[in-house]
């Protein structure tokens, strides 16, 4: 029993010391671990340190920026605060000389009816300001937006004759200042103006129109400013694909003069001017070819019956109607200017052409009721002139009379009847429709040739008639043939 006891003893004994080896060498491990980390934590912040000690060290030998410094402000660095900016650069010396450019964006609309133009562009403006001037080693310039503009001197340019300009403010006012160490200044702003412009419609719509864009200061002289294109004509620039719907943009070009004012004096005035030529299809289609159409559908009335009134009377009125109403529609899109236009002679002379079309079938329709007047009057003279009428009379030839009507071939047709003795003849019996008449007419007799004359007058007139259609088919497409050849080699 006591071996027994003694063994287990020992292995309890054995047991505790397995369980407390792992525990040490546990305990070890974490140790070794902790020291570790702790090494690497030293390692890691020396090389950081290192880095940063090289860092320092080579921006100690480059010279600092002071246009980069985040520290300094942009007053203190131009020294906004150590100047008056209400005066002009060097105020009580020379002129101060401030260059411009343009860069033509887009030209939006041409106005006929108030006369004006709108216009899109970039305007620069150049010129030196020592009081801004700062010192910076890699030479280069600071732009700001126009926040900055509020503060310093600016030229004071306007356009002249504008009715509307304003300066474009999405998402923020489209103003660039850029400012170089020297003290130059280039000052750019996207402007869109309306301005007026004089045009001439004395060849409307066969024209073309020059209109220009006038840039001046408003308070200083040219004593004070002298301001003058930066390059020549080399300072204007335009987009190539700028177009208008009615006109052909055809040069631009840059001049510049003095312009004088009584109360004030001379300033210097800078001239954008661009030469306009209409697109004259447009017109072609909506003016000139109706019209001519409605000219040549008044003539049609020439080869219609004078005696059908009702037609050619309501193609007239139509025509004339149209033609006004085409020179309304013309004249409402036109200032009202007091001198005649090309489309007004042309519109005008096809209206006249129409009316003289409707006065052509009154003056026939007069004279063929004339001629039929005296038609009536010859037959009426016919039978009073007649030889009395009784019943019995022996003749060679008998003609009866129905109703107490006859032709004009009847009575021509009596030419050659000779008198002869007149017999008795049996009595006739009496019809309340109808009456018997024997007429005798000599050859001879001066009645017979009184009535052949006016037969031959009725009849000339009776031509005459048909003449005056006859004529207007060939007189009036002549004649508006003859003024189209005219017109267009005068304007064209």
């Amino acid at each position: 029993m006591e071996r027994r006891v003694q063994g287990s003893h020992m292995w309890i004994c054995t047991i505790k010391m397995a369980y407390l080896t792992k525990s040490l060498i546990l305990l070890w491990f974490l140790f070794v671990t902790h020291e570790c980390r702790k090494y690497g934590h030293r390692v890691r912040r020396w090389s950081i340190a290192v880095e940063t000690q090289k860092h320092a060290n080579s921006l100690a030998k480059k010279p600092p920026d002071v246009t980069k410094s985040h520290k300094t402000k942009t007053e203190q660095l131009l020294k906004v605060d150590d100047h008056d900016f209400t005066m002009r650069p060097a105020f009580g010396g020379p002129a101060i000389p401030v260059g411009v450019d343009v860069q033509v964006e887009s030209l939006d609309s041409i106005s006929e009816v108030d006369m004006d133009f709108t216009m899109t562009l970039y305007l620069r403006h150049y010129w030196k300001d020592e009081r801004l001037s700062f010192i910076s080693s890699t030479n280069k310039s600071m732009t700001f937006d126009g926040r900055l503009v509020k503060k310093i001197w600016v030229p004071d340019v306007f356009f002249v004759h504008s009715k509307r300009s304003f300066i474009h403010d999405t998402t923020t006012d489209n103003i660039m200042l850029r400012v170089f160490p020297d003290g130059h200044v280039l000052y750019s702003l996207r402007v869109t103006v309306t301005a007026a412009c004089n045009m001439d419609f004395s060849r409307f719509p066969l024209d073309s129109q020059t209109c220009s864009l006038e840039l001046e200061s408003y308070a200083y002289t040219d004593e004070d400013l002298m301001l003058y294109w930066k390059s020549g004509d080399e300072s204007l620039s335009t987009d190539d694909r700028i177009s208008l719907s009615q006109f052909l943009i055809q040069k631009f070009h840059t001049t510049s003069r003095l312009a004088f004012y009584s109360s004030t004096g001379w300033y210097n005035r800078l001239y954008i001017n661009f030469t306009l030529r209409r697109h004259i299809f447009f017109f072609l289609l909506q003016t000139y070819f109706p019209a001519t159409l409605m000219v040549m559908l008044s003539w049609v009335s020439f080869w219609i019956d004078r005696r059908a009134v009702p037609a050619r009377v309501s193609l007239g009125i139509t025509t004339v109607l149209t033609m006004s109403t085409i020179i309304t529609g013309v004249n409402a899109s036109m200032p009202r200017v007091s001198y005649i236009k090309a489309v007004d002679i042309y519109l005008w002379v096809s209206f006249v052409f129409v009316f003289l079309s409707v006065l052509e079938y009154a003056a026939v329709n007069y004279l063929s009721t004339v001629q039929d007047r005296r038609e009536r009057k010859m037959r009426e003279r016919a039978r009073s002139q007649s030889l009395p009428c009784t019943c019995g009379i022996s003749q060679t030839r008998t003609m009866i009379m129905l109703d107490g009507t006859y032709s004009e071939a009847d009575t021509n047709s009596l030419a050659g009847y000779t008198e002869e003795p007149m017999e008795e003849q049996e009595e006739v019996p009496k019809k309340p429709e109808h009456m018997v008449v024997h007429l005798s007419v000599s050859s001879e007799s001066t009645t017979t040739t009184t009535k052949k004359k006016k037969s031959l007058r009725t009849i000339s007139i009776i031509e005459n008639t048909h003449a005056i259609d006859k004529y207007s088919r060939m007189i009036f497409p002549g004649s508006y043939i003859f003024f189209n050849l005219i017109y267009w080699s005068v304007y064209c």
